[in-house]
């Protein structure tokens, strides 16, 4: 019931989607120059996107900012954002910034521009704003990462305690309580700093009713709720059974409700990550959440587990530890295995490819990430051996023997614990109690007594003054440690077996802590599989961006048009037809009117040109729209600009021209 609730509260609205939005085109085509003024700014994405208030902001060719419409979806589709312009814009270049909310909760944004007629004149850069907030988002990732470790431990520390039942989890309680409240007060700084985050404002944003409303219509919103509501249940859980122990004053035997319960728990808690992250969005969607909340619960089995047996190995008792950690020991194989095989499954559904590895953000990141877990494989193999150290029986204990003095015949000594009346000395008035007498070594095999083998007193051959052969295990004095009990410090030591467990886990933990920082990030990048989707998408005729180029001039002539830049642009930069504006600065960077600019291309690689692009007075600026490049190439493009009758300069630089 609980799960289907979460599922049914998460998936509500969901549709098919990539897993991280990219933009697949534009309309108008970004770097496009349109003859009539389009009506809408049209987007489409590769997975389905919730729009924002702001998801759209148009500057025009003055750099103010043009009213627009509300932003909608395109004909009811989820994967597109439109948003209506005013009638009648006037000629020149137009910017559009746009921010959306992707099918896996993370936000996305960028700028293009358009023409309407021909190309501004100028192209100073239009400031759109900031992608993010800088602060909102180190707050945001901090919160994610703390959430993530607390569910770690907190899972882990209750599979802990039902699988490997310590014999006093009391050592427990209070990292499982501090693990519930830091994922409560992540889960709520997360809530109320996803507006913000969204829309890429301050934190300050966070406090408006408006930005909260906005929060819980969304899957993301939706998903950090059902997360309260599941710890909320999970508080009430453990209380509930704290007190049905209490009261279970009759014989211990095992009982299925509190490992069932915590396991339903656990998956509902699990599920408020993947419905709302990579695993929701793009191809296999039912597998993909099947198999991300299989890795995040074997995260936490296997990370939150290792705190859990370290507080645990500071308390309990040796023969506890040697029970309970062969058991964990197990628990973690399982749960390495589980994260092996949907770790490669998540690896490749993000990727799409064994090129993206190296040829894309995600790729990059997931091969640190590997090799943090190589890192932490080889510490936990580690681990295991000082875990089978501890699970090994100990060895049989031998009685130590005091050793008999030789006795004139006839001599008499105090009876041990007696009252210290005669007893003669000679042969043994009855049999040698096999407890105190008989070896339990490796003597045994002689089948002789310790000390009554007719070698003065001497456990071993070769020794005349009691002291121990070499390898043996006696002392200087010619008494004897038993078998099993160590100097402190020694290998087989119990006390240094444990303080080697728990150097060796807390290595693993700080490991493990660092690979999840790994797995925070990656979690907030684009997929491989979604970029190239995103590429294959893109439309065949969309247009690359311009190239600009400054072309700094010095006539040597005195007075503000003596020496200057030109900023050139040429529109699309492609093979074919291009546009080109030339503005000119004078010294003192404003505008200037000179009385001609000239400028050629020439293709050295292959013998073109110079191809004169014939730009003519504009009125402020220089320009053409038929310059025909055609073949792609690094072209040479010679500025000429004269600011008399008999001063000017000719300066060359290097243009890409793409195919």
């Amino acid at each position: 019931m609980l799960l289907g609730t979460v599922l049914a509260l998460l998936l509500l609205g969901g549709g098919p989607a990539s897993a991280h939005a990219a933009l697949g085109g534009t309309d108008p085509d970004d770097g496009s120059v349109v003859q009539r003024a389009p009506r809408h700014v049209t987007l489409t994405f590769t997975e389905s996107v919730g729009l924002l208030d702001d998801s759209f902001r148009v500057f025009g060719p003055d750099q103010h900012r043009v009213h627009t419409g509300e932003p909608t979806h395109a004909d009811g589709r989820s994967e597109t954002a439109r948003v209506s312009l005013p009638a009648g814009l006037a000629q020149g270049t137009y910017t559009v910034a746009w921010r959306v909310v992707s099918a896996d909760s993370h936000p996305v944004s960028g700028a293009f521009s358009f023409s309407v007629g021909k190309p501004s004149a100028t192209t100073a850069p239009i400031d759109t704003g900031p992608a993010e907030d800088p602060l909102t988002g180190r707050l945001y990732d901090a919160a994610r990462y703390l959430a993530y470790l607390a569910a770690a431990l907190l899972v882990g520390t209750a599979a802990f305690v039902l699988l490997c039942r310590p014999a006093n989890p009391s050592a427990l309680r209070r990292p499982a309580r501090a693990a519930w409240w830091a994922l409560l007060g992540a889960t709520a700084v997360l809530l109320l700093l996803r507006a913000p985050y969204e829309a890429g404002t301050g934190p300050a944003a966070a406090f408006g009713t408006e930005a909260l409303g906005r929060t819980l219509t969304g899957r993301p919103g939706r998903a950090l709720l059902a997360r309260l509501a599941v710890l909320l249940l999970t508080a009430a859980f453990a209380r509930w059974l704290s007190r049905r122990r209490a009261g279970d004053r009759g014989p211990q035997r095992r009982d299925p409700v509190p490992l069932t319960g915590a396991a339903v728990l656990a998956v509902g808690l699990a599920l408020t990550w993947a419905a709302a992250e990579h695993a929701s969005a793009g191809i296999q969607v039912p597998l993909a959440m099947t198999s991300s909340v299989a890795h995040l619960l074997a995260t936490g089995v296997w990370l939150g587990g290792l705190a859990a047996l370290l507080l645990v190995s500071r308390r309990d008792s040796g023969e506890d530890l040697a029970r309970i950690v062969p058991r964990f020991s197990r628990i973690a194989f399982a749960s390495v295995a589980v994260l092996a095989v949907t770790g490669l499954y998540q690896s490749w559904r993000g990727l799409g490819s064994l090129s993206a590895l190296s040829t894309t953000p995600y790729g990059r990141l997931l091969l640190v990430k590997l090799a943090g877990v190589g890192a932490l494989l080889l510490v936990a193999r580690h681990s295991r051996r000082w875990t089978a150290r501890i699970a090994a029986p100990a060895p049989a204990v031998r009685a130590a023997v005091p050793e008999r003095a030789p006795q004139p015949v006839g001599a008499t000594v105090g009876k041990p614990g007696g009252d210290g009346g005669p007893e003669p000395v000679g042969p043994h008035p009855g049999p040698v109690p096999v407890s105190s007498l008989a070896p339990h070594g490796p003597d045994a095999a002689h089948g002789r007594p310790d000390g009554l083998d007719g070698s003065g007193g001497n456990d071993r051959p070769g020794t005349a003054d009691g002291a121990e052969a070499p390898g043996g295990s006696g002392t200087a004095d010619g008494h004897e440690n038993p078998v099993g009990s160590h100097a402190p410090g020694a290998p087989d030591d119990p006390d240094a077996r444990r303080r080697g467990l728990r150097r060796s886990v807390l290595a693993e933990a700080a490991v493990a802590a660092v690979v999840l920082l790994i797995t925070t990030v990656l979690t907030g990048t684009l997929p491989g599989r979604a970029q190239a989707e995103a590429a294959r998408q893109a439309p065949v005729g969309a247009l690359p961006p311009t190239a600009e180029v400054v072309v700094p001039f010095d006539t040597g002539r005195d007075g503000v048009t003596g020496r200057g830049t030109v900023y050139v642009t040429l529109d699309p930069a492609r093979v074919g037809e291009n546009g080109v504006t030339a503005v000119v600065h004078g010294s003192d960077t404003g505008l200037v009117v000179v009385p001609e600019v000239r400028i050629t291309f020439t293709l050295p690689a292959r013998e073109v040109g110079p191809i004169d692009a014939g730009v003519r007075d504009r009125g402020g600026y220089w320009g053409t729209n038929s310059v025909n490049l055609p073949l792609a190439g690094d072209w040479t493009m010679r500025t000429t600009v004269r600011v008399s009758d008999v001063d000017q300069v000719t300066v060359a630089k290097k243009v890409r021209i793409e195919p």
